[in-house]
């Protein structure tokens, strides 16, 4: 009887300890899984603050990948859970076509960058044209096409439907953003007349003479604020993570000047880590 007793004893004190082992792997973050999968678009201050958010989430002992794809696939990623988070989205009107579509499907979060610009862009040293309306009359001298960025960009689709009210004689060439922006870059240099599709907040208006083209009926319509969105459940999964970012605020300084070291660096998460080690005050009041 003793020899069961004693058995009973053991059983329960290797529960006990079983038990107690289980508990302690959930660790402080009351999750447990500190993996975290950030979607991003390749865009100059998308791969910015993704690669910022990486480095300072891997400061707080998060694993972190960083999944870079089309901003429509992106919001599909967050509405299948294959994605966390997904730092940059345009409203109340450049994104609302995705928004209307996937809002019951994801969690939009607080603001991080507020008074967007977007449209067509030539350098200012084309002084003789300031108007939409006047690319017909020199669609020879831009070659016949307007040098666009990816395809499921929303400023894609504005951009064709500028051709549609416009009804503009140039073609919409679709690439991405680091190909358009190697075109601007080299028409830049020999001073050759050239239209894009672009956006601020970007270092290119810091780096050149840039100018929007007026866009009298609106098809682009009116500046937007750029929040953050995560998947359903991410909040309860990981409520620090949602603390900091929701303190997270840039403007065109802070953010132009993150785009601007990374650039210089060459490397996204080397320029990154440099720019947070001079900006730690700031970012520390994030982490608080």
């Amino acid at each position: 009887m003793k020899k069961i007793v004693d058995l009973l004893v053991l059983g329960l004190i290797s529960t006990g300890i079983l038990l107690t082992g289980c508990n302690n792997d959930n660790g402080d973050d009351g999750g447990g899984d500190k993996s975290l999968v950030i979607g991003l678009n390749n865009w100059a201050e998308n791969i910015a603050v993704s690669n910022m958010w990486k480095v300072l989430l891997e400061e707080k002992d998060y694993e972190v990948e960083l999944k870079s794809m089309e901003k429509a696939p992106v919001w599909l990623g967050i509405t299948r859970d294959e994605l966390d988070i997904a730092p940059e989205v345009w409203l109340p009107n450049t994104d609302k076509p995705l928004m209307d579509k996937y809002e019951d499907q994801l969690d939009m979060q607080e603001i991080w960058y507020e008074n967007t610009g977007l449209g067509l862009v030539v350098p200012a040293y084309m002084k003789d044209i300031s108007s939409i309306e006047e690319l017909n009359a020199r669609k020879d001298e831009f070659g016949g096409r307007i040098v666009g960025i990816d395809p499921g960009a929303s400023l894609t689709s504005m951009t064709q439907k500028a051709i549609e009210e416009y009804g503009l004689e140039l073609d919409l060439v679709t690439s991405s953003g680091p190909a358009m922006m190697a075109e601007l870059s080299k028409a830049y240099k020999d001073k050759k007349p050239i239209v894009v599709t672009l956006w601020n907040p970007h270092w290119a208006f810091s780096e050149y003479d840039l100018k929007y083209l007026e866009d009298p009926k609106k098809v682009y319509g009116e500046a937007d604020d750029i929040r953050y969105m995560t998947r359903n459940g991410f909040e309860e999964d990981h409520p620090e993570v949602i603390k900091w970012m929701n303190k997270w605020k840039m403007d065109d300084e802070s953010l132009g000047s993150l785009m601007a070291v990374i650039k210089d660096a060459g490397d996204p998460a080397e320029g990154a880590k440099t720019w947070i080690e001079d900006n730690r005050e700031q970012v520390d009041k994030w982490l608080k």
